[in-house]
């Protein structure tokens, strides 16, 4: 579920954005008295992702609106359903259709797509994570529609893991003075931070074997065999996670590895948006 200050500044901005001095094409032709009904229709079979956000844009706008919901978050949905009514002032419902549209077929995509993957990976140890690869101020809500699709959030930001990759291990001089300067900043700031750190090779993972003082252990761009080649290497003294170049058609390959999650950008940057309309009901 979505932290309700932090969902409620998103809407708060979004609707700024959105509105600006005023829904002028709702203000000139509808009294600001007059009340309405409208229903969200499902057009594409998927993953329905949003019903929180879409309740709480509505209840932002007019504290005494009246959501009754017909589908659940997660839930598969199929096209002719109604996924929710809602009753308000009809200015109400106007001025949040859009910002209710945008972010529910945005996240029913990302749900969608990560429940694929999920699939794929029914019967393995392997978890399916997000990244970082994000729409600015969108993430929260499309990391929210990767775990609605059954997958698992990787860290939220730079703020809450410390992710050592390629470009901090070359800016820093290499692995072991990556890692050694990362734990004496930890420990200098009282930082309670896991510490993941990207390996590119064999080699790399056995230096990494060698400082320790990590928590996971990222295989990037290995093959299957190479990372069943550093699975026996780490011998499940760190978690690890496979990365790069992890498609639906080979995922299962490396999933039949037994790394223990597998981090795909493209749940988030590769989804497409599923249709679904907002459509007023005559009173």
């Amino acid at each position: 579920m979505l932290e309700e200050a932090a969902l409620n500044a998103f809407i708060r901005s979004a609707l700024t954005e959105d509105i600006g001095s005023g829904d002028h094409s709702t203000m000139a032709c509808i009294p600001p008295t007059a009340k309405g009904k409208a229903v969200l229709k499902i057009k594409e079979d998927g993953i329905m992702a949003g019903m929180q956000v879409a309740e709480a844009i509505l209840k932002w706008l007019d504290m005494f609106t009246v959501f009754t919901p017909y589908k659940k978050d997660g839930e598969a949905m199929k096209a002719g359903e109604i996924a929710f009514e809602a009753e308000a002032a009809v200015h109400t419902l106007l001025m949040g259709e859009r910002l209710i549209l945008n972010c529910m077929q945005r996240m029913s995509g990302i749900a969608t797509l990560t429940h694929q993957y999920v699939e794929k990976l029914k019967g393995y140890h392997t978890k399916i994570l997000d990244t970082r690869k994000t729409t600015p101020n969108f993430r929260m809500l499309e990391k929210e529609a990767v775990r609605i699709g059954g997958g698992v959030n990787h860290r939220m930001g730079l703020y809450d893991m410390i992710m050592l990759k390629d470009n901090h291990i070359d800016f820093s001089g290499g692995i072991t003075a990556a890692i050694t300067n990362t734990v004496a900043y930890l420990k200098e700031k009282n930082l309670p931070l896991q510490i993941e750190v990207e390996t590119r090779n064999i080699e790399d993972v056995k230096e990494v074997l060698a400082v320790g003082q990590v928590n996971r252990i990222m295989l990037d761009n290995f093959a299957p065999a190479d990372i069943v080649a550093a699975l026996k290497l780490i011998d499940g003294k760190y978690e690890t996670e496979a990365s790069g170049g992890i498609t639906l058609d080979n995922i299962e390959d490396y999933a039949k590895t037994g790394v223990d999650y597998i981090s795909v950008g493209a749940i988030i940057h590769h989804a497409v948006s599923l249709d679904l309309s907002l459509k007023a009901i005559i009173l």
